[in-house]
């Protein structure tokens, strides 16, 4: 068995030109395409959220693929695993977040309503 040296391994490890522009180009399309939706309002509202999350979501998917090389390495094992990690976090702090400004939303508009009812009697 031969060992690699570091040149080799850095190559191994990272991609080359090509998939570097197949990713960059593909990121580009999906940015314009959510940019166009929203400059022209061709959609509702809802419909037009939905879609910006998915392309968002495929989005960040090809990058981890193509400029993060996750799920590519000899020996995934450690790095799913913090990439899993990684996720629980961030989705634990984003629902948070949205569900704390839901809550103070819905507290400042009662009290708001609440007010204005009284002042308006």
């Amino acid at each position: 068995m031969s060992e690699l040296s570091l040149k080799q391994m850095k190559k191994e490890w990272h991609g080359n030109l090509h998939s570097y522009l197949i990713g960059f180009i593909i990121s580009l399309i999906l940015t314009t395409s959510a940019f166009a939706l929203v400059i022209t309002k061709a959609l509702p509202d809802q419909t037009l959220i939905g879609i910006i999350v998915f392309l968002a979501l495929v989005q960040a998917i090809l990058q981890l693929f193509f400029f993060l090389h996750v799920g590519q390495e000899a020996d995934p094992k450690w790095e799913t695993l913090i990439f899993c990690l990684m996720i629980v976090i961030l989705l634990i702090i984003a629902i948070g977040s949205l569900w704390i400004m839901y809550d103070l939303n819905e507290r400042m508009m009662d009290k708001n309503m609440t007010e204005m009812m009284m002042e308006h009697d």
